[in-house]
């Protein structure tokens, strides 16, 4: 295996964990593990919303990354090119 294809495999499978865990952040209807989270740090509803924007930007770069990650694996090692042997 290239070092390129390590290094490339690394990010996508960071940000694939990544991607899932600020997933499962979000509130649905206020009942997410975000609220508990903005509950215990903001008393006051603008706290909530703060963590909802900056939840809401990571996952979008984690996202934006796993996407760009899965496009360059498909784009350097077209199906049946790469070796594991």
């Amino acid at each position: 295996m290239s070092p390129l294809l390590i290094f490339v495999l690394i990010v996508w499978l960071i940000s694939g964990i990544g991607l899932i865990l600020f997933v499962l952040l979000h509130s649905g209807k206020g009942t997410g593990l975000s609220d508990v989270i903005a509950g215990q740090v903001y008393n006051n509803p603008v706290g909530t919303s703060i963590v909802e924007k900056n939840l809401n930007r990571i996952t979008i770069v984690f996202a934006v990354v796993f996407f760009i990650t899965l496009v360059v694996l498909m784009v350097i090692y077209p199906q049946g090119s790469v070796s594991i042997y």
